[in-house]
């Protein structure tokens, strides 16, 4: 993995913002996030030190390999974004081996700019639950969408069920931090051209919570170790509420989990986990670097027989993940998992980012419920 503790300070890379918005609170902390922390918006290890004349500066160890980044203000939602409001696309440095320096502007920020401001992109066929959907497990409320095929208004169907991370990069760039998946539009085209429908149930991550609750292990440098509950949540509050309030096939047979990154991790995490709920998972460029007891997890539980599992990641997704996603595709296969209930894909040209899980989702969404 890019830009890891445990690599030589002996070649550094200093970022500099040489200029930032002029409405930046003098009491914000500034930090750097990206695929060495697996996007962590206010990781203390990665906060800028604010020197004369308003710059800021972090170094750090240069590593190997292309770094993909932004800055942010703590979260999610002050986040950089360019000076008409639209989503920054991810900054990208590649290591030279030797000391280098980085200079950057910060053109403004997410919450410079008012909702009117940002359009919104999700189809008729989405709709929110609730703002405030209460999750005893973890004694949190959070958003959850839910997607409705295009005949659902019309007819007296059950519908199989996929439920997904990461619910404000579904459906809606007014929402999404780094794009969105255009999980409706697929799904609408997917139901015309392929007659295949499936109703998609999204969650929003904790903003701050989300590395807690995507991984049930605790790592010492990124935190974790509430996905247990949090998967509890999908399994014994969400998906009855979804069986009890919709027209769904509530079988595992037609029930599925998918994410990509921690999302990715933790869908893995609840389709071994839960065996007899989600018979299905989609998991996209799965973290297995934060959580290694997955491997000693995966080596003492066999999945379901009739469990169906797509692994997915890119080439270019640091040097961890695809030895990673290997290593779980053979352990998997070793517990017993049939080659035909397993699809592993590298793409050559994959990146960390929404725009490669967009492209790939249609393909694993298919392949996962395909009679």
């Amino acid at each position: 993995m890019l830009l890891t503790a445990a690599l030589s300070t002996e070649a550094q890379v200093t970022f500099e913002l040489a200029k930032v918005p002029a409405n930046t609170p003098a009491t914000d902390t500034l930090f750097l996030t990206g695929n060495l922390n697996n996007w962590n918006p206010a990781d203390k290890n990665l906060s800028f030190k604010k020197g004369a004349q308003d710059q800021w500066h972090l170094t750090i160890p240069a590593g190997e390999g292309v770094l993909e980044y932004k800055i942010t203000r703590g979260s999610w939602a002050k986040g950089e974004a360019l000076a008409s409001g639209a989503a920054r696309t991810n900054r990208a440095y590649k290591a030279t081996g030797k000391a280098d320096t980085v200079r950057l502007e910060i053109e403004s920020w997410e919450d410079n700019f008012t909702r009117a401001d940002k359009a919104h992109t999700a189809t008729p066929s989405v709709q929110v639950i609730s703002n405030v959907f209460y999750m005893p497990q973890l004694q949190k409320n959070r958003r959850v969408w839910v997607y409705l095929p295009p005949g659902y208004g019309t007819s007296q169907k059950k519908y199989p069920v996929l439920y997904m991370h990461d619910g404000q990069n579904l459906f809606d760039a007014y929402y999404g931090f780094s794009g969105e998946w255009g999980v409706d539009e697929t799904m609408d085209s997917l139901a015309k051209n392929k007659n295949l429908e499936v109703i998609v149930v999204g969650v929003d991550n904790g903003s701050e919570e989300r590395m807690n609750e995507y991984t049930p292990w605790r790592n010492a440098k990124y935190g974790g170790g509430k996905g247990d509950a949090y998967v509890d949540f999908l399994a014994q509050t969400l998906k009855p509420y979804i069986d009890t309030h919709y027209r769904t096939l509530s079988g595992k047979s037609h029930t599925g989990v998918a994410g990509s990154s921690m999302g990715g991790l933790i869908s893995l995490y609840a389709a071994m986990k839960y065996p007899q709920v989600f018979g299905k998972a989609g998991v996209f460029s799965p973290a297995f670097w934060v959580s290694p007891q997955f491997f000693d997890y995966a080596a003492k539980t066999k999945p379901a027989k009739d469990a169906k599992i797509y692994l997915v990641a890119g080439a270019k997704e640091g040097e961890q993940m695809v030895p990673d996603m290997a290593r779980m595709r053979d352990l998997l296969q070793k517990q017993g998992l049939k080659s035909k209930k397993l699809n592993y894909q590298v793409h050559a040209d994959g990146e960390h980012k929404e725009a490669f899980w967009q492209r790939e989702f249609p393909g694993v969404v298919q392949w996962l419920f395909a009679e």
